[in-house]
């Protein structure tokens, strides 16, 4: 009996947990999280140049430009609505056309997909002009998504 008692209470404390929402991220951790995803997506980016001007075997780069495409998958869902705060470094643009933004976005995550292709083929040349593409699906959404940065 107790032991049957002892399982209804688990059951029983499974499920009030199961009900309780997850707390929502905050607009400072959405912001911080965006932040430093975007930091880490740049390492990528620039470790992947560097690869390219050393003539570096692209087989061995298909992770972090597969790590770019989904990154570019994940940033609509880090943007939601109220997630501006002063120290990001969106612009409103994110929010009032977020049509284009998740285009821009979805742009991003085709064109790292492909250089992750172009990677598994072993396709230096290839990889080299699609990096090119890569980037500029990033200066694409920085020139209408992002705060100008100052120099």
């Amino acid at each position: 009996m107790r032991v049957i008692l002892g399982a209804a209470l688990v059951l029983v404390a499974g499920v009030a947990m199961a009900q309780t929402p997850a707390k929502a991220p905050s607009a400072a951790e959405l912001v911080a999280a965006r932040q430093a995803g975007f930091r880490l997506m740049a390492a990528d980016f620039v470790g992947l140049k560097a690869a390219i001007d050393r003539g570096d075997d692209v087989k061995r780069l298909a992770f972090p430009a597969g790590a770019i495409a989904g990154w570019g998958k994940a940033l609509p869902g880090l943007f939601p609505a109220g997630s501006a705060t002063p120290e990001s470094k969106a612009l409103p643009s994110v929010w009032s056309d977020r049509a284009g933004f998740e285009a821009a976005a979805a742009k991003l995550a085709i064109e790292a997909g492909k250089l992750a292709e172009l990677a598994k083929a072993g396709d230096t040349t290839g990889f080299a002009g699609q990096y090119q593409a890569v980037g500029g699906a990033c200066k694409a959404c920085h020139d209408k998504y992002r705060v100008e940065e100052k120099r």
